[in-house]
């Protein structure tokens, strides 16, 4: 029986035991949150000012969305500073989990805007305020224009990334958020009737949930350690038997994410007796690697099959 961890890189060379664990935090990634974190909270100002001088819910909802936004994205922005140091004798995998930790946190708060954004809009609904429609619409169109920008920054950073997709979650519910205040704007001065300002709000908020469960619910399963939705391992089991036919049976096998785009994976195989295991160990990563993009896999190569757990 031979135990290995093994690591390979894309040529297929393997790594000993001393290689690090953390994936590589990309600076672009981080400097684009960086910029968004900033437009976002400047113009996050003007706009509740703009909101509380036009009377508008809409508004007021965007800029209190736009305050959790800034929040979330200092804290995305931050996980990926914490994750770019290196690991230690505590944390062998470094602070990169901590990541997968704030797109959990900014998805929560994404419930509590919508919830408070549907409060406030029923509130609206049942006493109808006046609503000044041109000051609603040009401060809308500002916030329309920062937004699209920071959403541009974000669109182009690695999408793969579960704490930049819950930053770019965050900016699409602005987005999402202008264009409905401006849409009510363009309602409110062509008819004047104040109860679009909350009924598109309320339509936003919707949008808004629906995004948030999507990021809890990803978010959670990698914080469980559940299986990968990726990787099939029967498949992989299946595959790799028939691919070695020194194999007789991979069992014992596990999978679970370090981040969304970081699989890790450990199985018992089971060989011929005639089997070279260095060989063996170097085609099964090297196939693990080219067929389902697993480059971090600890391996227990064994003649005899051990007892099942």
């Amino acid at each position: 029986m031979i135990s290995s961890h093994s690591h390979a890189d894309n040529d297929g060379t393997e790594h000993d035991h001393s290689h690090d664990h953390v994936p590589k935090v990309t600076q672009d990634s981080e400097r684009r949150i960086f910029w968004v974190m900033c437009l976002t909270g400047g113009y996050m100002i003007l706009q509740a000012i703009g909101g509380l001088l036009s009377g508008s819910l809409a508004l007021l909802a965007d800029s209190g969305h736009m305050l959790s936004d800034t929040a979330a994205l200092a804290l995305a922005w931050f996980a990926f500073r914490l994750a770019s140091k290196p690991a230690d004798t505590k944390r062998s995998y470094g602070y990169h989990r901590f990541q997968i930790l704030a797109a959990f946190t900014n998805g929560l708060t994404l419930f509590f805007i919508a919830g408070w954004i549907i409060f406030e809009a029923i509130g609206r609904l049942m006493q109808p305020g006046e609503v000044l429609g041109g000051m609603m619409l040009v401060v809308a169109c500002g916030g329309l224009a920062i937004n699209i920008l920071g959403f541009l920054l974000l669109h182009h950073g690695d999408r793969h990334n579960v704490n930049m997709q819950g930053a770019l979650l965050h900016v699409m519910g602005d987005l999402l958020g202008s264009i409905a205040a401006i849409i009510a704007a363009l309602i409110i001065l062509l008819t004047g009737w104040m109860a679009a300002d909350p009924i598109l709000s309320v339509l936003v908020a919707l949008i808004i949930l629906k995004s948030a469960y999507g990021l809890v619910r990803r978010a959670g399963h990698i914080l469980l350690e559940g299986t990968p939705e990726n990787l099939d391992m029967a498949l992989i089991r299946d595959k790799l038997i028939a691919y070695l036919p020194d194999i007789i049976d991979v069992h014992h096998m596990h999978a679970w994410s370090l981040t969304a785009e970081k699989p890790i994976v450990t199985m018992h195989v089971q060989v011929r007796p005639s089997a070279d295991l260095e060989t063996m160990l170097r085609e099964i990563n090297a196939f693990l690697l080219s067929e389902f993009d697993i480059d971090h896999a600890t391996l227990q190569l064994e003649h005899d099959n051990c007892p099942q757990d």
